[in-house]
């Protein structure tokens, strides 16, 4: 099944359907999150968005011990239900990575996930996928760095919800008990420099 521009403009009006969806999807160069039949496109990111997703992803490959665990970049789409799909900037597992078919493409079992905010995604990463992480009982933390100041919310599971921790001093470091390591906010916004800095 082929979709211009314009039929995935009348498509996304009715919704897709999770197979066309997926169908969809591999044939597009532009990633696309699903969400109860919602397409949303997913934005370019600016060069600090790039670098601070290098930088964390730079960190966390110098600490984690493989095969223990897995990095995943944003290329790997997790499945938060039958009817929600997204990726993140960067998702962690550990043991082995589990996905919902045998094409290797639908991650079900992170347990560290990461978004750096855009302008565009602020408040999906905050709000939205917040409370969609949640429910995928794999993930014991969620971390939400902002591209545009030194900022960083540390979301950790408990049974009433998310407990949050916010770091934005440069002395600050991210305890992630749940990988075994830490992550120095310095280091995560390694060659940033902030308008009001």
């Amino acid at each position: 099944m082929e979709w211009s521009r314009v039929e995935m403009a009348i498509q996304t009006e009715r919704t897709m359907t999770v197979a066309e969806y997926l169908e969809w999807e591999e044939r597009q160069e532009i990633k696309h999150e699903y969400i109860d039949g919602e397409i949303i496109e997913m934005s370019g990111g600016t060069g600090e968005h790039s670098i601070i997703i290098g930088n964390i992803q730079g960190l966390l490959w110098n600490l984690l011990s493989f095969p223990q665990y897995t990095l995943h970049t944003s290329e790997m789409r997790v499945k938060f239900s039958p009817t929600r799909y997204v990726y993140p900037d960067l998702s962690v597992v550990r043991g082995e990575s589990i996905y919902d078919d045998g094409s290797r493409l639908n991650l079900l079992n992170p347990v560290f996930v990461v978004e750096v905010t855009s302008p565009s995604s602020a408040i999906r990463d905050r709000l939205d996928k917040l409370d969609n992480y949640f429910t995928v009982s794999s993930i014991e933390a969620y971390l939400i760095v902002d591209q545009d100041r030194p900022r960083a919310d540390l979301y950790t599971r408990a049974e009433e919800g998310w407990h949050v921790r916010i770091f934005n001093r440069a002395e600050d470091v991210i305890p992630l008990p749940m990988l075994d390591c830490h992550l120095p906010l310095e280091q995560v916004y390694r060659g940033i420099e902030f308008a009001d800095a």
